[in-house]
């Protein structure tokens, strides 16, 4: 198959927090994201004050980039630790609150309100908890999520999404019997049959 033995690989929410605490973390880009500028017409589409979802946001720096622009940012991300970091290195002042929904999520909010970031498994979130996004920024989720989880993470985005929304995916492009992800490869024929 094309995606070679990485259709049954799982990582473990453990996994992926046992990084952030090692520092392993060498899918966090200080610099940001460079096509996020490059197609940023794509994803604002003439709009301003859009809300953006941040899937698996880690401390993205686009994060505050967007939001100084005038947009609302929300992200979900498993590692209160990464969420912490992101707020302490922009020097932005938060809330932490929890999520009555979800069992155990906080959400952390910037004093300044166009900044809420979800500490909590992606799939505990719904559109009745987060509301629904003009845009989405995922550059590094759908290729983190684990292969067997990609059909519900897929359904979940298309339900968070307003219907005239644009959608910035980013994946990588690798032999996949060479390496066994994460970032996992994912087809481009998949990409379609999530999305449609």
């Amino acid at each position: 198959s094309d995606v070679g033995s990485q259709k049954e690989r799982v990582v473990t929410e453990e996994e992926w927090l046992q990084k952030w605490e090692m520092g392993n973390i060498g899918f966090h880009k200080e610099e940001g994201n460079l096509l996020l500028r490059k197609y940023l017409d794509v994803l604002l589409n003439g709009r301003s004050g859009l809300r953006i979802f941040f899937p698996l946001c880690g401390k993205a720096v686009e994060m505050k980039w967007l939001a100084d622009m005038g947009h609302s940012v929300v992200g979900v991300e498993i590692s209160e630790q990464a969420v912490k970091e992101f707020f302490s290195e922009h020097n932005l002042p938060y809330c932490e609150e929890p999520v009555p929904e979800i069992s155990g999520a906080k959400v952390f909010q910037s004093t300044s309100g166009n900044i809420s970031l979800y500490c909590c498994s992606i799939y505990d979130l719904s559109s009745s908890i987060v509301g629904k996004f003009d845009g989405v920024w995922d550059r590094g989720a759908l290729v983190a999520v684990n292969p067997r989880d990609r059909q519900c993470y897929a359904s979940l985005m298309i339900n968070l999404v307003e219907k005239n929304s644009s959608y910035l995916l980013v994946t990588v492009s690798y032999d996949p019997n060479k390496h066994k992800g994460p970032p996992f490869y994912v087809p481009e024929s998949e990409i379609k049959s999530l999305f449609g």
